[in-house]
């Protein structure tokens, strides 16, 4: 295990188990996990910008196959 990183002065990133990779923000609270340190970090960034500008608006498809067969 390796010890936490500020990342920004907003953010820890900190690898765990099995290689993984978990953000944390100033309070402890968990906010990503990831599969490498810079996916971690730039997931983590793309998290919080959207959580304070807003997420993004999700799109819905049909998976319907209209006609006959």
């Amino acid at each position: 295990m390796s010890e936490k990183k500020l990342i920004d002065d907003c953010f820890y990133v900190e690898q765990k188990r099995y290689g993984l990779w978990d953000s944390k923000d100033l309070e402890g609270n968990g906010l990503v996990t990831s599969l490498t340190e810079e996916q971690c970090i730039s997931a983590t960034r793309a998290y919080l910008k959207w959580k304070q500008e807003g997420f993004p608006e999700s799109k819905n498809y049909e998976g319907t196959v209209g006609g006959k067969l």
